[in-house]
């Protein structure tokens, strides 16, 4: 269980991460099989802004994700013979991605299974069968990008950037956030995947930044945390989606980073390593990646620096010529 520490227990969080899907079995391995290779991705760039990359076997982790490619589809699932899907593809891109191992993909067969999910709206189905999310279209912008710069411009493009965009416009509510559809409540997840999209494509005029930002520092609640919509809880995961959208915006001063940087370090378990959704509840994978990534754009010490817009390490979105104009909180000194 989680418990109050004074600094990140990076050694811990790292053994955490190693030991996971080491009992396979455990009930909770087959219960979370259908997150499989999103954990994998949220466990590797967790380790490499805790600058301990290589704490995952890299080969075994390729020969992993190539095991989750479907075939028929053309694409990866989330487990291996799972259907192919656009949550587990885009987290199969990212792991490839880290370890400079695209070559290994089909991308003609990636970008054809990607693009035909897109829906006459302008929005991304996740698979075949048709659930339409703002999350989807920012999974197939970012895939698209990663596997080329060239898919997600003007007049090279697989899809239709106008209507994707059009779609993302017409999900922005009165209070500058995002919905998951065209109606739906804003929420910081949905904020983040519709901003960064629209990032990517060059395209934040679509955005009211000022009232978005305004919204977005009404997350932050007494205690520090931040919750996802008005009235809900905090969760560590917003630690992220919160601040990848204020940095995307450049008014990252606009919260307060030492209560939320404690409130951060309060969810870690001292004992097994690991970070909660908040204080006292069970690890995972999933908050324990948020957390670390938020730590690192409030400018936590000896951390790795995270593309808000990809939440990738900066030096490999760098290097593909894919980073935008964002700002994250200075670097603390040790």
């Amino acid at each position: 269980m989680a418990t109050t520490a004074e600094k990140l227990l990076t050694d811990l969080h790292v053994k955490y991460i190693q030991s996971l899907g080491e009992n396979k079995d455990d009930l909770t391995y087959h219960l979370t099989a259908h997150l499989r290779l999103n954990a994998v991705y949220w466990g590797l760039t967790a380790l490499c802004v805790m600058k301990h990359k290589d704490a995952l076997n890299r080969e075994e982790t390729i020969e992993f994700v190539l095991s989750c490619w479907d075939n028929e589809a053309g694409a990866f699932g989330a487990h291996p013979d799972h259907d192919a899907h656009i949550l587990a593809t885009l987290s199969a891109i990212q792991i490839l991605t880290i370890h400079d191992a695209l070559d290994r993909v089909d991308v003609p067969r990636v970008v054809n299974f990607i693009s035909s999910l897109q829906t006459p709206s302008g929005v991304f189905a996740g698979d075949q069968f048709g659930e339409t999310d703002t999350r989807f279209t920012y999974c197939a912008i970012n895939a698209l990008s990663l596997l080329d710069r060239k898919f997600i411009t003007p007049g090279t493009a697989p899809f239709n950037i106008d209507n994707a965009v059009s779609y993302i416009r017409r999900c922005r509510n009165f209070d500058g956030g995002f919905g998951s559809v065209i109606g739906g409540e804003s929420h910081a997840g949905q904020v983040f995947v519709c901003v960064a999209a629209l990032s990517i494509l060059d395209r934040m005029d679509e955005v009211d930044e000022k009232t978005l930002a305004w919204w977005l520092a009404e997350r932050q609640l007494p205690n520090g945390g931040l919750n996802g919509r008005p009235e809900k809880l905090e969760d560590v995961c917003y630690s992220f989606w919160v601040l990848s959208s204020l940095s995307i915006l450049k008014k990252l001063h606009w919260i307060n980073s030492g209560a939320l940087m404690s409130f951060i370090l309060s969810a870690q378990d001292p004992e097994g390593g690991g970070i909660a959704d908040r204080p006292g509840d069970v690890v995972d994978v999933f908050h324990t990646h948020f957390g670390v990534a938020g730590l690192s754009l409030l400018g936590y010490p000896g951390l790795g620096d995270i593309d808000p817009v990809y939440c990738m390490p900066v030096d490999v979105i760098e290097k593909k010529g894919l980073r935008k104009d964002w700002a994250a909180l200075p670097r603390k000194a040790s």
